[in-house]
């Protein structure tokens, strides 16, 4: 099981978001957003911010650092970590199935994250079985494209999907979310889309989005 940050906004919550960060960074990157992202007077909520574990990454030089899978480049043709991948996404299951432990039913759970995170958040999100509250991919990318016809489940055909991406983002080209938001609307889910003037990175404006986002799936 994965260690992990947690912030509840009040005693004894029934839903959850799990929200998993970027390369290099760690759960702690996104826990001072909680005070924007809960609306007062809102549900209890559990913010779950887990580490990804450390590993060589090929990008940085094979430099160890905190990463969901390895990545060799930034681009389509670059090849994908399937083996990494593919157990970051069994070990963000396996929060979902604690949260479930812990009173939270899968459809009380909002899957969010951003970069790196949000390329997994859509990854699980396609594929789990159990319907959740809602999907968020924040200035990321689709994984493993080629598989997700045969891969996708039902259970999250009707879930919301809310993606923002910066129109100047020099990390994550804009065009690779743009293609990852077309993906999913071609197989018919509903995806809210927001773009902002900003780098690889959140706004203000972005927050009120995502406090939006929550306060109607949870």
């Amino acid at each position: 099981m994965l260690t992990a940050v947690e912030v509840e906004t009040a005693p004894n919550p029934v839903r959850s978001v799990i929200w998993l960060h970027g390369l290099g960074a760690d759960g702690h990157d996104f826990e001072p957003a909680v005070p924007c992202l809960h609306r007062p007077g809102g549900p209890a909520l559990r913010f779950v911010f887990p580490h990804a574990p450390v590993r060589p990454v090929t990008l940085n030089g094979g430099l160890p650092m905190r990463a969901w899978y390895d990545i060799a480049a930034l681009n389509r043709q670059a090849p994908q970590d399937e083996t990494g991948i593919r157990a970051a996404d069994a070990s963000i299951r396996a929060l979902i199935a604690r949260e479930n432990e812990r009173g939270v039913a899968t459809a009380q759970i909002v899957l969010a994250g951003f970069s790196q995170g949000g390329a997994m958040a859509l990854y699980t999100g396609t594929r789990l079985p159990e319907k959740l509250a809602g999907v968020i991919g924040l200035s990321c990318y689709n994984l493993l494209a080629a598989s997700f016809a045969v891969e996708r489940q039902a259970a999250n055909q009707h879930t919301p999907f809310l993606m923002a991406h910066g129109t100047q983002d020099p990390v994550v080209a804009p065009e690779l979310g743009a293609e990852a938001r077309a993906q999913l609307t071609a197989a018919g889910y509903t995806v809210e889309w927001h773009s902002f003037p900003m780098a690889h990175s959140v706004c203000a404006e972005e927050l009120a989005v995502i406090a939006a986002f929550l306060a109607k799936v949870l």
